[in-house]
């Protein structure tokens, strides 16, 4: 098993902790979590990459053990976070990474590559959407409308979103067995959404989300400029992200590599070998 070092950086003065391991001067990989959850998502991915590649994997502001500012301090929004995982690279002299993203961490990623096209080596995308044919309507409705209208019926909406049963239910929906997923999962990201003034934070987040939306022609343009290698390997019985969504990237990148798994939204949590095998396939071909 590879040794998983657990740091912290001071980024714009937010401490920001990340796990790292692997050789220092082997390619990079960036591992971008989703709500609402952590780097802990990441924990047995990380020694199953980190023998060939040196592997960086953040929290987040207002996610697991980096710093949770309050909302009148920090101004959250994925441009925000983005900013402070840029932030982050530098402070660790990475110039050149390939990225893996789920859930909140493909927005966040897209806005990398945005911003420096030729850092990114590589994409792997995990139930990290890019397209509109992505979304699973009867799950989104509600954030929509609360983007549109923040106001207190809407809101009160999107709370249950953030209590155990729903986070619960983004573990086991479309998951054959669910004994394959540990309960410490839901529990551990029940807890760290219920500290105090982390309910803002997370509301401002799903507001924030329709801007993700409004970026996916520029990425979508950046994906047909680069053809940056790009591989989906997508739980397709996800209730939030459907499998539509791992499809659409060969709209703009053909040689996309697509695998569909019988799996949910957490992949890594019921299939952990198989997409981890999946990844190392890939990666060796991509930035080897």
């Amino acid at each position: 098993m590879n040794v998983v070092h657990h740091r912290t950086a001071t980024v714009d003065g937010h401490r920001v902790f990340y796990r790292e391991a692997g050789p220092d001067q082997a390619p990079t990989v960036l591992l971008l979590h989703g709500y609402p959850t952590s780097s802990h998502m990441f924990r047995e991915l990380i020694p199953a990459l980190a023998d060939r590649y040196h592997v960086i994997a953040p929290d987040h502001l207002g996610f697991g053990q980096s710093d949770t500012p309050p909302v009148d301090e920090f101004e959250y929004s994925f441009d925000a976070l983005a900013s402070i995982t840029e932030g982050l690279l530098d402070a660790l002299d990475v110039e050149r990474f390939a990225i893996y993203v789920q859930d909140y961490g493909a927005p966040i990623g897209w806005r990398l590559a945005l911003a420096r096209p030729e850092r990114v080596t590589a994409i792997i995308s995990q139930n990290g959407n890019a397209y509109e044919a992505g979304f699973v309507e009867s799950f989104w409705a509600p954030i929509w409308a609360y983007a549109a209208d923040p106001g207190p019926g809407n809101e009160t909406a999107l709370r249950g979103a953030l209590g155990l049963e729903a986070i619960r239910w983004q573990y086991l929906h479309g998951v054959s067995d669910p004994s394959l997923v540990s309960p410490d999962t839901w529990t551990h990201d029940h807890a760290l959404i219920q500290r105090p003034g982390n309910d803002a934070i997370q509301l401002r987040l799903f507001r924030d989300y329709a801007t993700n939306v409004a970026l996916y022609p520029r990425v979508h343009e950046y994906f047909r400029e680069s053809r940056v290698p790009l591989l989906a390997v997508w739980g397709a019985n996800d209730g939030i992200f459907g499998p539509d969504g791992a499809r659409a990237f060969r709209d703009d990148l053909p040689d996309a590599e697509i695998h569909l798994l019988d799996a949910g939204h957490f992949a890594l949590e019921s299939d952990l070998d198989t997409v981890a095998a999946r990844v190392r396939d890939f990666l060796g071909r991509a930035v080897a």
